[in-house]
Protein backbone atom coordinates (compact mmCIF):
# COMPACT_ATOMS: atom_id res chain seq x y z
CA UNK A 1 0.00 0.00 0.00
CA UNK A 2 2.70 2.73 1.09
CA UNK A 3 4.27 2.44 -2.58
CA UNK A 4 0.81 2.60 -4.33
CA UNK A 5 -0.27 5.46 -2.00
CA UNK A 6 3.18 7.26 -2.67
CA UNK A 7 2.97 6.86 -6.39
CA UNK A 8 -0.41 7.77 -6.80
CA UNK A 9 -0.08 10.96 -4.80
CA UNK A 10 2.86 12.61 -6.91
CA UNK A 11 1.30 11.08 -10.24
CA UNK A 12 -2.22 13.26 -9.24
CA UNK A 13 -0.02 16.09 -8.15
CA UNK A 14 1.49 16.30 -11.50
CA UNK A 15 -1.17 15.59 -13.53
CA UNK A 16 -2.77 18.70 -11.82
CA UNK A 17 0.45 20.92 -11.85
CA UNK A 18 1.14 19.87 -15.75
CA UNK A 19 -2.61 20.41 -16.67
CA UNK A 20 -2.17 23.92 -15.12
CA UNK A 21 1.07 24.79 -16.18
CA UNK A 22 2.51 25.11 -12.84
CA UNK A 23 5.77 23.94 -11.65
CA UNK A 24 6.17 22.44 -7.92
CA UNK A 25 7.83 25.38 -7.31
CA UNK A 26 5.01 27.83 -7.80
CA UNK A 27 3.15 26.30 -5.34
CA UNK A 28 2.54 28.26 -1.93
CA UNK A 29 1.50 25.16 0.61
CA UNK A 30 0.64 21.61 -0.07
CA UNK A 31 -1.73 20.04 2.01
CA UNK A 32 -2.03 16.56 1.43
CA UNK A 33 -4.19 13.93 3.40
CA UNK A 34 -2.92 13.07 6.49
CA UNK A 35 -2.75 8.79 6.25
CA UNK A 36 0.99 8.38 7.30
CA UNK A 37 3.90 11.21 7.46
CA UNK A 38 6.21 8.52 5.46
CA UNK A 39 4.06 8.63 2.64
CA UNK A 40 3.66 12.14 2.33
CA UNK A 41 7.60 12.61 2.83
CA UNK A 42 8.16 10.33 0.26
CA UNK A 43 5.60 11.96 -2.30
CA UNK A 44 7.06 15.65 -1.68
CA UNK A 45 10.36 14.52 -2.28
CA UNK A 46 9.33 13.06 -5.37
CA UNK A 47 7.75 16.45 -6.14
CA UNK A 48 10.47 18.39 -5.26
CA UNK A 49 8.38 20.77 -2.34
CA UNK A 50 10.21 21.42 0.39
CA UNK A 51 9.22 20.47 4.10
CA UNK A 52 8.11 24.21 4.78
CA UNK A 53 5.61 24.42 1.82
CA UNK A 54 3.91 20.96 3.12
CA UNK A 55 1.79 20.46 6.09
CA UNK A 56 1.80 17.69 8.18
CA UNK A 57 0.12 17.70 11.33
CA UNK A 58 -0.93 13.47 11.90
CA UNK A 59 1.52 13.73 14.51
CA UNK A 60 -1.14 15.67 16.69
CA UNK A 61 -4.27 14.15 15.26
CA UNK A 62 -3.80 11.06 13.71
CA UNK A 63 -5.21 10.40 10.34
CA UNK A 64 -9.09 11.89 10.98
CA UNK A 65 -10.26 10.09 7.36
CA UNK A 66 -11.95 12.51 6.00
CA UNK A 67 -11.42 15.27 8.25
CA UNK A 68 -7.32 15.34 7.79
CA UNK A 69 -7.32 18.09 4.76
CA UNK A 70 -10.04 20.08 6.42
CA UNK A 71 -8.45 20.48 9.36
CA UNK A 72 -5.11 20.61 8.08
CA UNK A 73 -5.73 23.66 6.23
CA UNK A 74 -7.56 25.31 8.82
CA UNK A 75 -4.60 24.62 11.27
CA UNK A 76 -2.26 26.25 8.39
CA UNK A 77 -4.92 29.38 8.06
CA UNK A 78 -4.99 29.81 12.32
CA UNK A 79 -1.10 29.48 11.79
CA UNK A 80 -0.59 32.09 9.00
CA UNK A 81 0.98 29.50 6.65
CA UNK A 82 -2.25 30.05 4.18
CA UNK A 83 -2.74 33.81 3.17
CA UNK A 84 -5.16 34.96 0.72
CA UNK A 85 -3.57 34.37 -3.18
CA UNK A 86 -1.69 31.72 -2.34
CA UNK A 87 -1.32 28.64 -4.42
CA UNK A 88 -2.98 25.66 -2.63
CA UNK A 89 -2.48 21.96 -3.91
CA UNK A 90 -3.84 19.23 -1.75
CA UNK A 91 -4.25 15.36 -2.52
CA UNK A 92 -5.37 12.48 -1.21
CA UNK A 93 -5.02 8.63 -1.36
CA UNK A 94 -7.26 6.27 0.15
CA UNK A 95 -8.98 3.71 1.14
CA UNK A 96 -10.53 1.32 -1.73
CA UNK A 97 -7.55 3.15 -3.88
CA UNK A 98 -9.55 6.42 -4.69
CA UNK A 99 -7.18 9.29 -5.43
CA UNK A 100 -7.54 12.71 -6.30
CA UNK A 101 -6.34 15.98 -6.04
CA UNK A 102 -7.35 20.14 -6.12
CA UNK A 103 -4.77 23.09 -7.01
CA UNK A 104 -6.86 26.35 -5.75
CA UNK A 105 -6.04 29.82 -5.16
CA UNK A 106 -6.69 30.54 -1.59
CA UNK A 107 -9.24 33.73 -1.47
CA UNK A 108 -10.27 33.90 2.14
CA UNK A 109 -8.53 36.48 4.31
CA UNK A 110 -6.89 36.46 7.80
CA UNK A 111 -8.44 38.03 10.66
CA UNK A 112 -5.80 41.36 11.61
Amino acid sequence: MFKFAVRNMEEVCRRILERNGITAEQIDLFVPHQASSRIILAATEKLGLPREKVVINIDRFGNTTAGTIPLALNEAFDGGRLKRGDLVLLASVGAGFTVGGVLLRWALRNAT
